[in-house]
């Protein structure tokens, strides 16, 4: 799993690096991706071609739109060299980076590409089957994307999941996930060994915590999810998803008394305003803090917070239009693959 984590910042210099370029900052965008290939280079020494491959793209498609087409040429003649010593199967096929990066450009930028990037990663695992980033980026897209199975034993992303844990027997995030599909088919002592094993590998990680705090919620265990996440904060005080399970917690916690009930209320209120805080773009918390002031009479600000994530998601809507262009990019950068004689109107 920290392969996969350190991959991640490679990718997101070079995300940063085209977002930059949108806005029109050049120089900015060059300098992001120099720093992906020095952080790729970091992480994988002589052994860095094929994570190179993108970030080759990116530096002859910008050099291209910044007018140096020599220096564009030279990252062209690079990727040249490298796909004459990491080939791909055939002339016709994308190389697995490429279609990595299309998925994560997928994944990351909204719920409704998800199933693109189960294409994405289907393409990739059929040329390295026992890649684990691949195989772990599928099981969240499967995980993701499945509704209504009639058993654990018929559900893709349990079959998924279990591979990755196969492949990376210690990787904690997909032991919760996979603890999760246990729980939807009422199987919750396998659920439990798997929520207590991921506790034990990564006890202070939020992405972790999260999710075993939402199996305690869900089942009933609202005292276990708030005494989880209450120690969590102790130790990762500044994590939104962490303030933001606690208030979900605190609402669904039953109260004994009127004293009690209040106190829950507002404890919720104060950590989901906190997970707001800290998470500005939070969408999902601002409408579950909208929905508690209106259950408790507070009209004004229940209207104010879902404006206020009406106005978020609109302005998310308009950024996915920017977002989608490194999928493109992608796709730009598996032609440059197969020749280096690259249509530079293909990349307009």
């Amino acid at each position: 799993m920290a392969e996969g984590k350190e991959r991640n910042i490679g990718w997101s210099y070079s995300n940063q690096a085209f977002t930059k370029y949108m806005q029109g900052h050049l120089e900015e965008a060059r300098d992001d991706l120099a720093k992906a290939e020095q952080h790729i280079r970091e992480q994988h020494g002589d052994n860095c071609e094929k994570q190179l491959i993108v970030i080759y793209g990116d530096f002859a498609w910008l050099y291209y739109h910044m007018g140096e087409h020599v220096q564009s040429q030279t990252y062209l003649d690079k990727l040249e060299k490298i796909k004459e010593k990491v080939p791909t199967e055939s002339p016709s096929a994308l190389h697995p980076e490429i279609y990595g990066e299309k998925r994560r450009a997928f994944l990351k930028i909204s719920d409704q590409y998800y199933e693109k990037a189960k294409e994405c990663f289907e393409k990739a695992l059929e040329l390295e089957p026992d890649m684990i980033e691949w195989n772990n980026g599928y099981a969240v897209a499967l995980y993701r994307t499945e509704y209504n199975r009639t058993s654990f034993e018929e559900s893709p992303a349990s079959k998924q999941l279990r591979r990755v844990l196969e492949l990376d027997p210690n990787n904690a995030y997909m032991m919760v996930l996979l603890g999760l599909k246990h729980a939807d088919y009422g199987e919750h002592e396998k659920a439990e060994e798997l929520m207590e094993r991921a506790m034990e590998l990564e006890p202070d990680k939020p992405y972790v915590t999260q999710y075993v705090a939402k199996y305690y919620r869900t089942n009933r265990k609202v005292d276990e999810s708030i005494s989880l996440l209450k120690r969590a904060l102790e130790s990762t005080p500044d994590s939104a998803l962490l303030h933001h399970q606690l208030g979900l917690s605190y609402d669904k916690k039953t109260a004994k008394n009127r004293e009690e009930a209040d106190n829950l209320f507002r404890l919720s209120i104060q950590h989901l305003e906190q997970a707001i805080s800290l998470k500005p773009s939070f969408i999902i918390a601002m409408v579950k803090l909208a929905r508690i002031y209106a259950k408790g009479q507070d009209n004004r600000k229940a209207e104010e917070m879902f404006q206020r994530a009406f106005e978020v998601a609109t302005a998310r809507k308009k950024l996915l239009k920017l977002l989608l262009h490194p999928a493109r990019k992608a796709q730009v950068t598996g032609i440059v693959l197969k020749t280096t004689d690259l249509n530079y109107a293909s990349c307009a």
